[in-house]
């Protein structure tokens, strides 16, 4: 399964393979590596910085596996979805070790089942979806290495030092499923955009320019929109350049791909506009997260808990370091007033 890729502008060339090791038999792909490398970090990261979004570690551990589960089933529905009668048996519509997942997919899938989760476990939703935006850049620019290895998801002809040459892209472009704009002319033995790399470097740009804002968020999912205003407009150029996806009007080379990154581009501008003017004079105030045993302790209580005097809030402009110890004096307060109240309910249920 070795490949020879070369970048002939560089004067580079790589022998590849895609299996990264095999056990017993069973072969390992760098496609699924990098996917799976992308998502450690992502997870990494995640609880880092959850305290400075509100979000308690333990909650989202939940939310999070389900989130990435169902995430990797919808990416894979959706690329099925797009080209469904290819496929010979159920089998192959779910084998997706040799590539074949729709990062929309996946995205769509993991916001909707990870906000359901985030209900369900008592997780604030669109600061989690904050948090997962920056995730989703991280795991899409490791990610996108898999395409290398499986040499897919490259673009047409061009002349840029950095064109890249294999016998695989030769192979797909002289088939009869390339997919290009009206009067453009594909030659197989020339070098194509690495596609992938474009959006490699797109996300992490992105993710570094997330990061920078993080402490000056005007509202809680503001990192979410700036996200889909990001990636949808990354996206939409580099689908412009692809081989491989639908198209929608051939005439003007538009794709379905690109339709949904321009509606996420002008949905997520008007939002981020409307709601930036909203809370313009209003600085983002983050509750501090419960741990999980206040939590717990709170919901076996009858009746209202409330614990007055206390300041359960931090401007999201405050540094990590505040956020983690004011979160941990807020849930000893809680503990401690959680202590007094069962006190008496104890003392009442068992009198001497």
């Amino acid at each position: 399964m070795t490949n020879l890729v070369q970048f002939p502008g560089l004067g580079l060339s790589f022998e590849i393979n895609r299996v990264a090791l095999s056990i017993g038999g069973f072969n390992i792909y760098w496609y699924g590596v990098c996917i799976a490398f992308g998502i450690c970090l992502a997870l990494v990261f995640a609880f880092r910085h959850s305290i400075e979004f509100g979000v308690d570690p333990d909650s989202m551990v939940d939310v999070i596996l389900i989130g990435i589960v169902l995430g990797i089933v919808s990416a894979r529905a959706y690329y099925v979805a797009m080209a469904p009668f290819k496929y010979e048996s159920i089998w192959e519509m779910i084998a997706i070790r040799d590539g074949g997942l729709a990062i929309y997919g996946g995205i769509i899938g993991g916001f909707l089942f990870g906000g359901l989760a985030c209900k369900r476990r008592g997780v604030p939703v669109l600061p989690m979806f904050d948090l997962t935006a920056m995730g989703f850049l991280l795991g899409q620019g490791c990610g996108r290495w898999g395409n290398f290895f499986n040499q897919e998801a490259f673009g047409c002809n061009t002349t840029l030092p950095w064109g890249m040459f294999s016998e695989t892209t030769r192979a797909y472009l002289m088939g009869s499923t390339v997919t290009a704009q009206s009067g453009v002319i594909i030659d197989p033995n020339l070098p194509v955009h690495p596609t992938f790399l474009y959006e490699s470097i797109w996300c992490f740009v992105g993710l570094f320019l997330l990061v920078r804002h993080i402490k000056k968020r005007k509202f809680a999912g503001d990192i979410a929109l700036r996200y889909l205003i990001w990636y949808g407009a990354g996206r939409f150029w580099i689908e412009a350049l692809r081989t491989d996806s639908l198209l929608l009007v051939p005439s003007i080379g538009l794709r379905v791909s690109q339709l949904v990154a321009g509606v996420a581009v002008v949905g997520g501008v008007i939002a981020e506009i409307l709601l930036t003017r909203k809370f313009r004079d209003k600085p983002l105030m983050v509750e501090l997260p419960l741990n999980s045993e206040n939590r717990a302790r709170m919901k076996k209580l009858d009746g209202p808990t409330t614990f007055a005097g206390t300041d359960a809030a931090l401007p999201a402009s405050a540094s990590r370091a505040e956020f983690v110890e004011k979160t941990a004096a807020w849930n000893e307060t809680v503990k401690e007033a959680l202590d007094r109240r069962e006190r008496p309910e104890k003392n009442e249920k068992n009198p001497e």
